[in-house]
């Protein structure tokens, strides 16, 4: 869990305490407040960094033990390389190193948020901050007995000097609840799946109603009068009873066409009939990383104001074989009215998406529709954990999804689509069948969830396989569930869609 870290903001002219942590550039320069707090140590990181071979590279550290001439236990240097070269996200990534270089023991540490040339801006000093806390995440609320070391004290506290404390704290607002968004995101795919299923996911999302998010849950009666055929097939097999959950954010002008953003949210994934091997099955309690992301995105929008009506809308099931389960060969009718076979069960989560899709552009009218799903294996073939897979209708929205996961480091790369590949799904005996073979399997699935884009919606779906849940370990994230998103259609919303 992120408790264990306290942050404060203090002015640049406060003694630091703890240890020490400050940031030089490649000629190893430092700013003022970093030189008065080491004037004592003389040239000792001159010295320390001829011994090790520092050279103030971007993201590289240098870790004195008990320096002499210091009151610090330690002090930790990290290089920033090139002032000028800083973009945003190198301030995100270098908060997320100083937190990771404090040993587990270090109970105080002062980070000195500041540059050779002057004080770290305050939206890069936010960033900053933001970078720390996404570091200090970890999923332990079911570890019981932990090795020596292994935790970090509960009462650790991190002071950032900054330059001015009001104007960092007024960006703080905003990069707290891009963290928070994330950290509910992370919790949702990390939970273990006898604890988080639909009725609790659903019952989950009610938690942001106290910032003002609108949260209505549908159940499977009130799913089976609007026809919603193949999401509710998917959970037909489960003893955990499906839901829908529709949460609402109105920060823009009154009567101005929603964002909307749509996730998969199946809690637990077996394959259904259609049953996957037990080898890493333990896995598939991810498979609403989709659902986790847009929960978590609600929270943030809502929870800095963000001036834009959104619509967070997530289908929730459980895919399992009992004598109820959904077979291969089983023909289900959409709330759209077309019709689809069923050839596989464990191409289920295109099936819970078709009719949120339908049912966000008939009720909504949105301005566009994003969708995020832990969908298929083949696009962790195609581009392994590194990016997501970006398939759109719309030129204009695939640009802006591209830039702003440039800005934030969730990277996305759009992935083609066209009639040639729509002929592998027709069906013999449906209007569609639910896969189209190996071949192109990501883009098929794909071309399956634009048959279920209404009114001709401006669409984008994010196939998050290789990066929602299990991808490698980064700077700001050492756990198994990322939040991968979040950050991403914030800034989309941020730099596009608000006032």
């Amino acid at each position: 869990m992120a408790g264990a870290l306290k942050l404060k903001i203090a002015p640049l002219s406060q003694p630091p305490k703890g240890v020490l942590v400050v940031f030089c550039d490649d000629a190893l320069k430092l700013g003022a407040a970093a030189r008065r707090a080491l004037a004592d140590a003389g040239d000792l990181v001159t010295r320390a960094a001829a011994a090790e071979r520092f050279k103030g590279k971007n993201g590289s550290c240098l870790d004195i033990v008990a320096p002499a001439g210091l009151a610090a236990s330690r002090l930790i240097v990290i290089g920033t390389g090139k002032a000028a070269d800083l973009k945003p996200q190198d301030f995100v990534k270098l908060g997320a190193i100083a937190l990771g270089k404090l040993p587990p023991s270090a109970r105080e540490a002062t980070f000195i948020a500041e540059l050779p040339n002057g004080a770290i801006k305050p939206d890069a000093a936010a960033d900053v901050v933001l970078g720390a806390r996404l570091r200090a995440y970890s999923f332990d609320r079911y570890k019981t007995k932990r090795k020596e070391g292994e935790e970090a004290p509960s009462d650790r506290t991190v002071t950032l000097a900054v330059g001015d404390v009001a104007a960092v704290n007024k960006a703080l607002r905003g990069r707290d609840a891009i963290a928070d968004g994330v950290i509910i995101a992370r919790d949702l795919v990390n939970e273990p799946p006898n604890v988080l299923f639909p009725v609790e996911f659903a019952r989950r999302c009610l938690a942001l109603k106290k910032v003002g998010v609108s949260v209505d849950v549908l159940d499977v009666k009130q799913m089976q009068k609007l026809g919603m055929g193949a999401l509710l097939g998917v959970g037909q097999g489960s003893r955990q009873d499906s839901r829908m959950v529709v949460m609402r954010w109105n920060g823009g002008k009154r009567g101005d066409a929603p964002v909307a953003f749509l996730g998969k949210g199946v809690c637990f994934d077996t394959g259904g009939i259609s049953i996957k091997p037990a080898q890493g099955m333990e896995d598939m309690k991810g498979d609403m990383a989709g659902a986790a992301c847009v929960t978590g995105l609600l929270h943030t929008l809502a929870a800095r104001k963000a001036k834009v009506n959104a619509v967070g809308a997530i289908g929730i099931v459980e895919n399992m074989p009992d004598g109820n389960a959904q077979r291969p060969g089983d023909i289900v009718t959409s709330m759209s009215g077309q019709t689809i076979e069923i050839i596989n069960t464990d191409a289920e989560g295109r099936l819970v998406l078709a009719d949120v899709l339908w049912y966000v552009a008939k009720k909504y009218k949105p301005k566009f529709m994003v969708d995020l799903a832990t969908l298929t294996g083949a696009i962790i073939v195609a581009l392994g954990h590194e990016h997501a897979g970006l398939f759109s209708n719309d030129d204009t929205l695939s640009e802006r999804l591209l830039k702003a996961g440039l800005d934030t480091n969730e990277r996305l790369w759009r992935m083609p689509l066209g009639p040639e590949y729509d002929k592998k799904i027709d069906s013999r005996f449906a209007d569609v069948k639910n896969t189209g073979g190996r071949d192109g399997g990501s883009i098929t699935a794909a071309q399956f969830l634009q048959r279920f884009v209404a009114d001709k919606t401006p669409w984008a779906h994010l196939d998050i396989a290789g990066t929602g849940m299990a991808s490698p370990s980064s700077d700001i994230n050492k756990s198994w569930g990322s939040g991968f998103g979040v950050r991403l259609l914030d800034r989309l919303v941020a730099e596009n869609y608000e006032g």
